[in-house]
């Protein structure tokens, strides 16, 4: 897929202070070599941050509980079940569209709150392209129109995804597109603006590197010229080893010259 360097995970990309979550040390990550064209890095787990209590993946991070040279000891509490997922569940009860993952029924016992979904037997639009290589144009135009499609569905209904990336794409028996995952979906008032940084960084909007606040619809849009980007190249337009170089990067609109070429943009 891509020949640049792939973006490391999540609980790899706190290269700065080599953090990590529930008292598990995680040491620095070296150099990764470049990737083969089946290698497009995946962004698996998303992160969100406030001033208070940023998130990695499914934990919010309360305080340092330790440091050593190399790395830090965070106490981390797991909030799936808080409500963020109570939230999840009441914005996809309300959405009813052919390119979303319906949500059939809740299931709630003592301990465990079970989603019944719809199975997409597909799987990932990632997993397709690190299999089939970058789509041509004319099947990259189908898919999108049903993205972009399901994505207006939800803006018209106030809702913002907040975390749209190939991996959150996935494919049903007849590969029609299915958007999933919306941990970080919230509703949003028209000229009012939200200021909490989540999703992928690879298919973050520049505000939020930048940490302005921002109206939800338009991140949505920039994470969606971002998967159609990678759909007709088969890579990421932005990468970095780290989120300082995505910073630098992202807003300056930094892209590699050669796709601008070959497609000319």
């Amino acid at each position: 897929m891509s020949t640049r360097t792939p973006l490391p995970t999540v609980n790899e990309r706190d290269t700065e202070n080599h953090s990590s979550v529930d008292g598990f040390v995680e040491p620095p990550v070296p150099p990764t070599k470049s990737a083969s064209r089946h290698s497009l890095p995946r962004c698996r787990n998303s992160f969100t941050s406030t001033e208070e209590h940023p998130h990695v993946g499914n934990y919010r991070l309360l305080k340092t509980i330790g440091k050593g040279n190399f790395a830090k000891v965070k106490l981390a509490r797991h909030v799936l079940t808080g409500r963020e997922l109570f939230r999840e569940v009441r914005i996809m009860k309300l959405l009813n569209h052919p390119n979303i993952v319906k949500l059939f029924e809740v299931i709630e016992t003592e301990k465990t709150l079970y989603l019944v979904m719809e199975y997409a037997s597909g799987g990932e639009v990632f997993d397709y392209l690190v299999a089939h290589g970058r789509m041509k144009e004319k099947e990259a135009r189908a898919k999108f129109r049903q993205i972009v499609s399901a994505v207006q569905y939800c803006h018209q209904r106030r809702i913002v995804h907040r975390d749209l990336k190939a991996e959150n794409l996935l494919l049903d028996a007849d590969m029609n597109i299915k958007i999933a995952d919306f941990g970080f979906s919230n509703e949003f008032t028209v000229g009012s603006k939200l200021d909490t940084f989540c999703g992928s960084p690879p298919y973050a909007a520049p505000e939020l590197f930048q940490g302005k606040k921002y109206d939800g619809p338009e991140v949505d849009v920039w994470s969606l010229g971002v998967i159609l980007y990678t759909l007709v190249s088969g890579s990421l337009p932005f990468d970095g080893q780290n989120l300082k170089e995505l910073r630098e990067r992202v807003p300056a609109g930094k892209i590699p010259y050669s796709f601008l070429h070959v497609h000319r943009l």
